[in-house]
Parts: structure tokens; sequence; C-alpha cells
């Protein structure tokens, strides 16, 4: 099998990581990198023994494929290039600054007949492909997604940077539309917004409440998931996920514990897990998610299969991004008729410091 011809585009934090991925493939031609920032780009180069060119256009008629992974602000402009010219690309998230931009870029995909992939990289975590694997119908699920400040992707906020990951993975898991969002906001550093909470309702019935803060102290990225069929709990970190459900007996005749007598009920409580409630824990450490994502990136490039995610997704998970940001700049801290403190930069004025004694 020929070696497939790829370029990454955009050799920052991430990129770098895609072309010391793609060079290391067998099957995979890393023929150049590019980069506004030359430096950069020719050190990455020289790490992957590859080549690096100044302008992308020198690289239309040598790739048969390419990742974006440039800011999100020039994610259509790149992306779009390559698209129109009958290039796959897999771009990296969110697909694109705006639902206009995404749609074309899907338009552009449909019409050349190419795979557009957009790199929504949990997708790829073992916990959650074994998550996904099991007959679970979510009605509440809770996701949380905190890291500390980076000063990467300051072009955007926290929704966009972080919360992305978790629209994509509920939209994915309800297969449903969102009918009610809302949402608040804070801008800590003056900016866009970095701390995030929203509540969306899905037409389905299924609530979910998600947050996202790249102010954090500590790393979190959490799913949690209730269902008909029992619980999930997923860490991304450790890639570990927690299922319990009902045993048969009790889906079958429930628990009356108002009927029983004191020595039962003591002795309910060491049989709640095990007994009533069964409980798997699994620890998915199997490979790197980029690297599986690039792997399915490449076979669908090879075999025009369809992404596991497609472009229409990370359109829809954009669209959603936006409601819950629209939702962020006008919520009302004070309640209605007070418009004195509006949206993520409206905070209302602190009382004092938290570190004053009463």
């Amino acid at each position: 099998m020929d070696r497939l011809r790829m370029a990454v585009i955009g050799v920052g934090h991430l990129g770098k990581e895609h072309a010391r991925i793609l060079a290391g493939l067998p099957d995979v031609k890393l023929v150049g990198v590019t980069d506004v920032n030359v430096e950069q780009a020719q050190l990455v180069a020289d790490r992957c023994g590859t080549t690096a060119f100044a302008e992308i256009t020198q690289l239309f008629d040598q790739v048969d494929a390419v990742t974006v992974v440039v800011p999100t602000v020039h994610h259509h402009l790149v992306a779009s290039e390559f698209l129109k010219r009958g290039i796959p690309v897999l771009v990296e998230k969110p697909i694109a600054t705006t639902v206009a931009q995404a749609d074309d870029l899907v338009r552009l995909a449909t019409e050349n007949k190419v795979p557009l992939q957009v790199g929504h990289i949990e997708r790829f975590n073992p916990a959650f492909e074994e998550l996904i694997r099991r007959p679970i119908r979510p009605k509440f699920i809770e996701s949380e997604r905190h890291g500390p400040f980076t000063g990467r992707s300051t072009d955007i906020g926290v929704v966009l940077d972080l919360m992305i990951h978790d629209i994509d993975l509920l939209l994915s898991l309800t297969r449903s539309t969102v009918k009610h969002v809302e949402a608040l906001g804070l801008a800590v550093f003056g900016g866009h917004e970095d701390i995030v909470n929203a509540r969306l309702i899905f037409e389905n019935g299924c609530v979910a409440h998600v947050t996202a803060s790249r102010v954090s102290q500590t790393p979190k990225r959490r799913l949690r998931v209730w269902a008909p069929e029992g619980y999930a709990g997923l860490d991304f970190v450790t890639k570990t996920l927690r299922i319990v459900q009902p045993s048969a007996e009790l889906r079958e005749k429930g628990l009356r514990v108002a009927d029983m007598d004191l020595a039962r009920k003591a002795a309910l409580k060491d049989e709640i897990f095990g007994k009533h409630l069964q409980t798997l824990d699994l620890n998915c450490q199997r490979g790197d998610q980029l690297t599986s994502e690039l792997r399915h990136f490449i076979q669908c490039v090879r075999t025009a299969q369809l992404p596991r995610v497609t472009g229409e997704d990370g359109r829809d998970a954009l669209a959603l991004a936006e409601r819950i940001l629209e939702s962020v700049r006008t919520h009302n801290w004070n309640g209605e008729g007070d418009l004195s403190a509006i949206g993520m930069h409206g905070m209302p004025s602190p009382l004092g410091t938290l570190f004053d004694e009463v």
C-alpha cells in the first residue's frame, strides 16, 4: 500500500504532536509542516525529518490529506483552501468561529466528496468508547471540565476552548436537539469568558448540567450519566469508567424499606452495592487518543468512510456553543428589572474581600 502523503498546518502546542505521531506511522509520509512562526516550523520539521514550508499553497499538489491545527480564527480560511481542491481535512475543534463558516466547510467537503473530520478528541478516549458500546439512554448528565490557565487559545473563551468537548459528547450521547438553554459565566481576566455553567434541556427529556473553567488549580474532566439502565461515571484524565446497574431482583420487585424490621434495615447498608446495585469498574488504558484519532482519519481518507466526528457534528456542537454564549452574554445577575449587572463582564461589585474578618 502506498504511503499517504500528509502535512500539518500549524505546529504549535498541539500541532507539533500531530506532526510527531504522523512522522512515526509506517503508512504515512509526512511531506511537510507549516506555521506562521517560521522558526517553530523549522524546529518541528527537523525533529520529524520533514520539510518546513513557508506557505500552504506550496502543499496543494504534494499532499493527499492534511490536519489543520492553526488558531480557531483561521480554521475556515485554511481548511477551505484544501477542501475546495478535493484534499481531505482533519480540522481541530471547534470546526470554525461561526456556524456559517462551519456550513461552508461542510458544503465544500460534500461537493468535493472528501472526508472532513473535526478534532473532538474525547470521542476517542477509551473510557468514552467503552461507555457508548453499552445500551444507555441518558436522562440526566453532569459534566465538569476544569483546568489551569495556560495562556493558550486566548483568541476564544472557555466555551469554545474546553466546553465544546462536552457539548459534542452530550449531543453524541443523547442523539437529541436542545430546546432550552440557561447559562452564566465570568470573564475573570477581562477578555473572553473563563468560567461558564450551562443547563441544557433536550427534546427527548434529558437534562444536562455542564461546567467549564480554565482558571482552576486542579484539572478535572468528568462525565456522569443517570439513565433507566443505570449510572455511569467517567474520568477522562484517568481513563476510567464506573458502571452501576440495579440487579434483576431490584428491577423486578424493588425494595420496600418501610416494611423491613430494624435488623433487615441494618443489613441492607452492607448489601446495597454488590447485591442490589451491581458495580463494574473499568480501567481503559489502551493507547493515546490523539494517535487513535489520526489513525481513524487516515482510514477514512483511504476508504472514504464517514468519520466518527463529521463536519456536521462539529457544526452542531458549534451551534449549541453559540446558544450557550448568547445566554452567558444576556444573563442578569440581579434579576429582572435591574439592568446594572449583565453578562460575563457584569458581575455586581463585591461587598468586601472574603479574607476580611466579620
